[in-house]
């Protein structure tokens, strides 16, 4: 990084020592020379207004109070005028860039008032109370005078004017930062909520995948330890439907796990779709569960893909629910009606219902089933049977382009 560069980001970030060294400069430039002419009223007006120049950014009001006071002292008191005199423009220019739109009004009118007491004390005084200056020459005087007053004037309120500009650069840049503060914030925090419905996502998956699977190969197992004694081949079969249930699980894992790779080069195949519910079916039939099916109507339009997965989720999940606590020799009913809405499933059980749900679970299956449903803007509604039994609904509306 160069010199130039290195210096105006040390000035940028430290402004209370730059104003500190500028102030220290001034005073043995302005006011030092007066120490070695032995006029001191001169030397300590001098400083009085060159010292409030430290604080001009952080007490940009005190500041200027001090320099008016120390100027207006001055022009009653003294005889002449003493250079430093000439740093009221910089306090004008601070108190326009720096203090409230009041202060800076304030000093653009002390400095406007400022100039004209100083063409006045030193220029026109002087040259009126002269005996010698004839009348001819005091009238070719005063319109310099004047123009004089007129030029002070207009240097206060170009001064005033960059300082107002700067004060509108620095809240300019003060936006932006605060913008560009705000939106790291907000893209942070929606880079947590994606986070956060991708975990949700994820886990809808894996409880749908490995809930289902593991209650069917827990049934199976079950049945197979006691089939095994008197009938060996039904023990055979159930060993045949667990390593079935098994391998199509490990693949829908191998496939879930394979999204989350970021290479993309992990093996995909198609999702579930209203197309695969006869193989689901099948494959809980062969379970030992008795499902019906029945198929109402035909679609409007086309579900999207990301519909028709959820539609097979919900059946896949009611009818692991029905595993999980239906009870023994329980039988569902599976029944996909097309409507002028959209699609309607409801999955009934003639089990236990409710009251079997024994195990302490917090309804992660029901709560996943009803988020993946709202996300397409349907509903779920789930609940117990009077007669007995439990039974899911859930409709799913077309999406309309």
């Amino acid at each position: 990084m160069r010199l130039h560069h290195r210096l105006y980001r040390w000035a940028q970030a430290h402004p209370g020592r730059v104003d500190a060294l500028m102030a220290l400069g001034l005073f043995l430039f302005l006011s030092a020379p007066y120490e070695f002419a032995f006029r001191p009223r001169e030397l300590v007006f001098s400083a009085l207004v060159i010292a409030p120049l430290a604080w001009r950014r952080t007490r940009p009001v005190a500041s200027g109070a001090v320099v008016a006071a120390a100027c207006l002292i001055e022009v009653i008191l003294g005889n002449q005028p003493v250079a430093a005199q000439a740093l009221a423009l910089a306090t004008v220019f601070s108190l326009a860039a720096y203090a409230p739109r009041w202060a800076s009004l304030g000093g653009l009118i002390a400095g406007l008032v400022g100039g004209f007491l100083f063409v006045l004390r030193y220029f026109v005084l002087p040259m009126t109370a002269s005996a010698y200056l004839s009348t001819g020459e005091a009238g070719v005087r005063v319109p310099v005078q004047l123009v004089g007053g007129v030029a002070i004037g207009a240097v206060v309120l170009v001064a005033w004017t960059l300082g107002d500009l700067a004060r509108a650069r620095r809240l300019a840049v003060q936006a932006l930062e605060d913008r560009a503060r705000r939106l790291e914030v907000e893209r942070e925090q929606e880079r947590g909520l994606a986070a956060a419905d991708e975990r949700s996502r994820i886990a809808r998956e894996m409880h749908d995948i490995v809930a289902h699977s593991l209650s069917v190969i827990i049934a199976q197992a079950d049945g197979a330890r006691y089939a095994a004694a008197q009938e060996p081949g039904l023990a055979v079969a159930a060993l045949g439907t667990i390593g079935e249930t098994g391998r199509g699980s490990l693949r829908e894992m191998r496939r879930l796990l394979g999204v989350l790779r970021s290479d993309g080069a992990a093996p995909t195949r198609p999702l579930p779709t209203l197309d695969d519910l006869p193989s689901l079916l099948d494959a809980v039939r062969r379970a030992g569960l008795v499902v019906g099916f029945q198929g109402d109507g035909a679609p409007r339009g086309a579900l999207p893909a990301g519909a028709e997965l959820t539609a097979y989720r919900v059946v896949q999940e009611s009818l692991t629910n029905v595993f999980k606590h239906a009870g023994p020799r329980a039988a569902a009913s599976v029944v996909r009606r097309w409507t002028a809405r959209g699609l309607e499933l409801d999955v009934a059980d003639d089990g236990r219902g409710a009251a079997a749900d024994t195990s302490g679970g917090e309804g992660q299956g029901l709560h996943g089933m009803a988020e993946r449903v709202a996300l397409y803007d349907g509903s779920v509604d789930a609940g117990p049977l009077p007669g007995g039994g439990f039974r899911v609904r859930a409709f799913i509306p077309y999406t309309e382009a």
